[in-house]
């Protein structure tokens, strides 16, 4: 059975989120092995019991099952595909496991090249951040062969609370773009709120009160908005990878003949932002566009 303890899970990636995923998938028992570019990233790992690897190809060629959590499309192709990628490295009977937010047409690149070495592939990327990752409440989307799914579900129940199968590869994708679409408006009102709250001479932290849990209700309202209010922009999810995201939705949209205004505009505020240096602060970050001495 792939997900018996014998098992041997491979993890490339351990950032922000990746270290704690990882780290849920240790505790359960489950034997490690770990890569990423930085190993300073991996230690708390390694003192945990885990195994490091010098390379991408040594984790592939000693691992059942590999989730991968990377920051750019750029970064999933290079570790994936090359004489030294998963791809050519991994054993027959690999599954491979992109948790990254990429592009759907890479996911099936991916799987289709999976399939060719006798493994199988599913682009699975999450939503919760830092802290649902902490406290293994992710929301976890899914796309791939739904029999593979299956089998690893028990896996992605250690990491998340609420996964959910979408369909083919690239699916999973395609969700995580629905998802940061509706985050990046999402997140130009509750900026715009908090900003006309005080404004009108209001405590924000009283307004969140009444207007947190009706209709205007959101993860980012509860979530980020007290965040906003106190001045606390440290990340829990960058504001480069999310203009990543916000890119490759604008592509996928645009390839579907889709127009989304309110994607472009939010995509337009995090880039000057970016520009003047704040690329690695978190997404709450935005209301530095709408805040004003008190």
């Amino acid at each position: 059975m792939i997900t018996s303890k014998n098992t041997i899970l491979g993890f490339i990636g351990t950032g922000v989120m990746g270290q704690s995923m990882a780290g849920h998938l240790l505790a359960a028992g489950y034997k490690l092995n770990v890569y990423t570019r930085s190993p300073a990233k991996a230690a708390g790992l390694l003192t945990k019991g885990a195994r490091w690897c010098e390379s991408v190809a040594e984790l592939s060629a000693d691992s059942d099952v590999i989730f991968t959590m990377v920051g750019f499309p750029e970064d999933v192709r290079e570790i994936y595909f090359g004489a030294k990628g998963i791809i050519e490295n991994m054993k027959p009977g690999t599954v491979l496991i992109d948790l990254t937010t990429s592009s759907p047409e890479l996911a099936k690149q991916i799987s289709e090249a999976a399939l060719t070495h006798r493994g199988a592939a599913l682009d699975a990327p999450v939503s919760g951040g830092d802290i649902g990752a902490r406290e293994a409440r992710l929301s976890i989307m899914v796309g791939g062969e739904a029999e593979i799914f299956q089998q690893v579900l028990p896996l992605f129940k250690l990491m998340g609370s609420n996964i959910v199968y979408q369909g083919r590869a690239g699916a999973g994708q395609h969700c995580k773009m629905c998802n940061q679409i509706a985050i990046a408006s999402t997140m130009m009102g509750v900026c715009e709120s908090i900003a006309y709250a005080r404004k009108a001479g209001l405590d924000p932290e009283t307004v969140l009160k009444s207007i947190a849990t009706g209709a205007a209700g959101s993860w980012s309202l509860s979530h980020l908005a007290p965040k906003m209010i106190d001045g606390d922009f440290a990340p829990g999810f960058y504001i480069k990878h999310f203009i990543k995201d916000m890119t490759l939705a604008l592509e996928s949209a645009e390839a579907m003949t889709l127009k989304t205004p309110g994607l472009d505009l939010a995509k337009t505020l995090y880039k000057s932002l970016a520009a003047k240096g704040f690329e690695n602060l978190g997404t709450q970050a935005l209301f530095k566009h709408y805040d004003f001495p008190q």
